[in-house]
């Protein structure tokens, strides 16, 4: 954990080096924006199990006049997709890992996309230092050293895996030299030729090629048609301040949905217990609308209505427990936050992933590329929103955070935790709201309900040993089952957050203390 103040500009990031990449950017005269594309970049070399350029990416972008944007970098499933022989293998769910769980890779089209709304440093110059740290190598992280031991087993199983973090058979740990030479030579084509070496160039064509060799369907026709798009900016008041987050096909109206009803709560009832009885709730609301809205036309207002909230309200406080599930080994480490600010007015939160630690499990070995399996969030019942079906957009779990008072920024805050990425929101935020610092509010214990991946029970609760006992009573009184885990644990995620003071407008920039990353400011 990490944090420092400055007058100029701020980023934080999970991994030290690349939040010394994105302060490097800022030395040279780069803006945040800038910074934040060299920071994911380099990202995907030094915590490949969370993010990779073979991911997705949203982010929400604040240019100099105020306005904010989202980015949704979500990728598609294959035009050639068969819903009915994916049934006919897998029944009504889809695998966790595998070919038949990759989607077109967004990440690449979102940084563009990024770079163009708001960037002015050189794309080949954010995108070199990420291609030298490949090749020359980096240090293996506590983190990924603890995901590489978690996962030899599948790790073995792919040639282009174990090729890169078992070596020899003998699996890379924390402190070891990581190298990547295949992804650095991706790299370096990428910062010369642009993203359209991935989407229409040599570099697509060879992943495409290597993905149909595993059972993929995906064609280099769908690289070719998929761009990422300007999708809609969720806001919402809360007292003084205004919530902006992701729409659909991303999670991000539990934010505001949980931040309304839990509003309406008597003050007695404001305790951990009815919180999370909302959480289950909320969770129910994600699981039965999340889809992507081109194919569905579902709307966010199906569930921010007064009368729907206010029921949910009513329904925690007298919640008593239903049958809840034993908790289980959940996957850890899916996704980087990356936030960074400066003093001209730009910002970014910017939220890329590998969906499951290390994604799909494979790593094409001729570009060094590891897949993401954001496929196996789709759902294979017919009847579902959710449903697989040709160039759809699963839904979502990243959804990117800012905060504003009148018409300045506060606070960007960007996390890790799939699923209940919702849930450390809302705790982080309301620490910052009950005036904690930044490092008081990432660094406070946690608690989440339902897990974070395909694979969790709803009802799952995990709680760090250190939450309070009145926190711990209040859940086991509404028959929640807590499962205990240390202190500080990357299982219940790892936030990042820069705040622009409302005093005198100093940048702070805060890293969670369950990464390996720090928060860095720069003075102009």
């Amino acid at each position: 954990m990490n944090a420092s103040s400055s007058r100029s500009a701020a980023i934080a990031t999970p991994h030290d080096t690349a939040t010394a990449i994105g302060a490097g950017v800022y030395a040279h005269g780069g803006n945040a924006v800038d910074a934040a594309i060299a920071a994911s970049f380099a990202l995907s070399v030094t915590y490949p199990h969370n993010t990779s350029i073979g991911g997705d990416l949203i982010a929400l972008v604040r240019t100099p006049d105020g306005t904010i944007r989202c980015i949704n970098a979500s990728g598609t499933a294959a035009g050639a997709t068969d819903p009915d022989g994916l049934r006919g293998r897998f029944g009504s769910t889809m695998p966790v890992y595998g070919a038949e769980t990759v989607t077109v890779p967004g990440a690449l089209s979102g940084l563009a996309a990024l770079h163009q709304a708001a960037g002015r440093t050189p794309w080949e110059a954010l995108v070199t230092p990420a291609a030298t740290l490949a090749q020359e190598g980096t240090a293996v992280a506590d983190s990924l050293g603890g995901a590489i031991g978690r996962y030899l087993d599948r790790i073995l199983d792919d040639p282009g895996m174990s090729a890169v973090f078992a070596p020899d058979g003998t699996p890379l740990v924390a402190g070891d030299l990581l190298r990547q030479p295949e992804l650095a030579r991706t790299l370096g084509t990428i910062a010369s030729e642009g993203v359209r070496a991935f989407y229409d160039g040599d570099v697509g064509s060879t992943l495409v090629a290597g993905l149909r060799a595993r059972g993929s369907v995906l064609a280099e026709e769908d690289f070719r048609g998929y761009s990422s798009t300007e999708a809609r900016v969720l806001s919402n008041n809360h007292g003084a301040f205004r919530v902006h987050t992701s729409g659909l096909n991303t999670q991000g109206f539990l934010l505001p949905q949980v931040l309304d009803a839990g509003e309406l709560l008597d003050v007695t009832d404001r305790h951990a217990g009815a919180m999370a009885a909302l959480w289950v709730q909320a969770n129910r609301d994600r699981d039965r609308l999340l889809s992507d809205p081109a194919h569905t036309h579902v709307s966010e207002t199906d569930v921010l209505d007064a009368e729907h909230m206010r029921d949910m309200a009513d329904r925690a406080a007298s919640w008593v427990g239903e049958p809840f599930a034993d908790a289980f080994p959940q996957p850890r480490g899916d996704t980087v936050a990356i936030v960074a600010a400066d003093d001209e007015g730009t910002a970014v939160c910017l939220i890329q992933s590998v969906f499951h630690p290390f994604g799909s499990m494979i790593l094409e070995p001729r570009t060094g590329i590891l897949l993401h399996n954001r496929g196996s969030f789709f759902s294979l019942d017919p009847a579902h929103l959710n449903v697989i079906a040709p160039g759809k957009r699963p839904g979502h779990t990243l959804m990117p955070v800012m905060v504003t008072e009148g018409a300045d920024l506060r606070w960007v805050i960007g996390t890790m935790g799939g699923k209940a990425q919702p849930q450390i929101h809302f705790q982080v935020l309301r620490h910052l709201l009950d005036g904690s610092t930044p490092l008081e509010a990432v660094g406070s214990p946690r608690w989440i309900v339902g897990g974070m991946g395909v694979d969790h029970e709803e009802n799952a609760l995990y709680c760090e040993a250190d939450v309070s006992a009145d926190d711990r009573k209040a859940l086991e009184l509404a028959g929640f089952v807590l499962t205990l885990v240390p202190p500080h644990s990357e299982m219940l995620g790892h936030a990042n957050i820069v705040q622009i003071s409302s005093t005198d407008s100093t940048f702070t920039a805060t890293s969670d203390p369950r990464s390996d990353g720090s928060g860095r400011t720069m003075t102009a």
